[in-house]
């Protein structure tokens, strides 16, 4: 007799490529499958990069965004959605009417807009654009400190003090929750990340984990997220859950030989230590 088994929720990726692996589409995939739910994509960009930097993008054309979007959603039950880079306003715009349209129960708003650099990859009309269009779609964002100033228009906090200080401006923002990361405050032996709703402030704290494999972090972190998210836990439970993934995969990044710059999180730790038991 065939045991029945439980379906696995679909959760659909909204970002960029990235050519190294590390980040955008692959590390989404990857993350999604890694914590039990089934990955599908809707590819926003393109992009020539490795662990050492961003050589050159390409956007996808709106409408065929938008048909990779039909595509998907006229087949698939989407549990939930993870957004990530968008290129640019007509990008958000396309993306938004088509979540209006299909109206998923979940999206996971990570507002990619900060390189490492600190430059800008959206223009001042995009960022208005993903605040006005898709802000309100969003059942959480996941800025990190230069996303969340960028979408305040202020400066990036520089400790844990001046990160508290933007609790109340976020909640003014147009969406239900704020996941504010704080992994870039460095000079912190822990990194505390905080759950921002309308009543609400819940604090996460996880031992900094020394390692320079950290490309990707952001993209794994919100579409793990999204993953537990579908899986039927809360958004406190599966905020803890993404930050646990997250941490266990950063402790296990350098067991990864990947390029000569900052090389990706170990998405697949829980496999590989399978693996080295079994053997």
């Amino acid at each position: 007799m065939t045991e029945h088994l439980s379906a696995i929720p679909n959760v659909m990726t909204i970002a960029g490529s990235d050519s190294g692996g590390g980040a955008g589409i692959q590390a989404d995939i990857k993350a999604i499958s890694a914590t039990g739910s089934y990955a599908s994509s809707a590819i926003t960009a393109l992009t020539a990069q490795n662990t050492q930097g961003v050589s050159g993008i390409v956007a996808v054309a709106p409408d065929f965004v938008q048909q990779q979007l039909d595509a998907v959603f006229s087949d698939i039950n989407i549990a939930a959605v993870k957004i990530g880079m968008l290129a640019d306003s007509h990008v958000i715009e396309a993306v938004a009417s088509k979540l209006r349209e299909y109206r998923p129960n979940i999206v996971v708003l990570d507002p990619v807009m900060v390189a490492t650099s600190g430059d800008l990859l959206l223009e001042p009309s995009a960022i208005a654009s993903l605040k006005s269009e898709l802000l309100p779609l969003a059942t959480v964002i996941t800025p990190n400190l230069p996303e969340a100033a960028a979408l305040l228009g202020c400066a990036v906090p520089t400790n844990q003090a001046e990160m508290d200080a933007l609790i109340d401006e976020l909640r003014k923002l147009d969406t239900q929750a704020v996941l504010l990361k704080g992994g870039h405050l460095e000079q912190e032996t822990h990194s505390t990340d905080l759950l921002i709703t309308a009543d609400s402030v819940e604090r996460l704290t996880a031992e900094r984990v020394a390692t320079s494999n950290t490309h990707g972090t952001g993209c794994t972190l919100s579409s793990a997220l999204a993953s537990y998210l579908a899986q039927g836990q809360s958004l406190s439970q599966a905020v803890a859950s993404a930050k646990a993934y997250i941490t266990d995969a950063l402790k296990q990044a350098d067991s990864l030989a990947v390029g000569q710059g900052h090389g990706p999180v170990q998405h697949f730790f829980a496999l590989h230590k399978q693996s080295e038991t079994q053997g």
